[in-house]
């Protein structure tokens, strides 16, 4: 687990994000979520996701290299559910309105850091991201 929370505290990093504990947790649980093996079926599943909600093009926004478009925390709901929400926002501690208020934030800004070359990588996010965060050490 010391490798997850270096890696959160180096996204963190890189995002200018604050180093709350709950801040630190939603991280993490978020990229557990968008590991190969997490609830959301990767970045793949997550674009999948967004298109099938009529929002593709705001998270192909977040993908590519351009400025990220921004979501609203009931857009954010609608494309994710309240499955994925209730139990990301027990996880974290906090109740799902503010889970969402903070992940409509940080969601853009993670997926745009997880695709520096305007892209879904291929193979595991993880491997993925910790290639990504040797780039600034």
């Amino acid at each position: 687990m010391a490798l997850l929370e270096d890696l959160v505290g180096k996204v963190q990093q890189q995002m200018g994000a604050s180093h709350t504990p709950k801040h630190s947790d939603l991280i993490g649980h978020l990229m557990q979520m968008l590991g190969s093996g997490g609830g959301l079926g990767g970045l793949a599943g997550l674009t999948q996701l967004f298109n099938q909600g009529g929002l593709g093009h705001v998270v192909q926004s977040w993908i590519g290299t351009g400025q990220n478009l921004p979501i609203s925390p009931e857009q954010l709901q609608q494309v994710l559910g309240n499955g994925q929400l209730q139990q990301l926002a027990a996880k974290v501690g906090m109740d799902q309105g503010q889970l969402t208020q903070e992940l409509s934030h940080l969601l853009p800004r993670v997926v745009d850091h997880l695709t520096p070359a305007g892209k879904l990588p291929e193979g595991d996010l993880m491997g993925s991201a910790m290639d990504m965060l040797k780039k600034f050490m």
